[in-house]
């Protein structure tokens, strides 16, 4: 969840958002945290990742994110606004992925996912095969 502004928006993806967690469920999370609206022009600005002006100080980062997960055109935003800041970032769309998809061991999507994350923890750490 890095967008309160994805359970309120006027201009939903089409296919995303489904299976598991839905926009609803979206709402109310970012509602339950804020303690008023998601999509307000009122969210303090520290509260949300993606509301947050100046993303230049933080980590790299490694996003994998389902092409079905409602999260996924905020992890793409937020991906691209991290590589403009300078931040080093690495994005992965695991098609087929809904939300919590990670959870289906075995799957040809989670082998995936994990050996990617993996991957990127072991450069990230310098160990591992180089």
């Amino acid at each position: 969840m890095l967008d309160d502004r994805t359970a309120s928006s006027a201009d939903p993806h089409p296919w995303t958002g489904r299976f598991t967690w839905t926009r609803d469920h979206n709402a109310f999370g970012w509602s339950s945290l804020l303690g008023q609206e998601a999509g307000s022009a009122k969210i303090p600005e520290a509260a949300v990742p993606a509301r947050v002006q100046d993303l230049s100080d933080l980590p790299p980062a490694c996003i994998t994110i389902g092409g079905l997960d409602l999260f996924l055109e905020e992890s793409l935003e937020y991906a691209r606004r991290l590589s403009r800041a300078g931040v080093p970032v690495e994005l992965h769309v695991i098609p087929g992925g809904y939300h919590g998809f990670g959870l289906a061991a075995g799957t040809p999507q989670v082998q995936q996912k994990n050996a990617l994350e993996v991957a990127a923890l072991q450069r990230a750490l310098g160990i591992g095969p180089r």
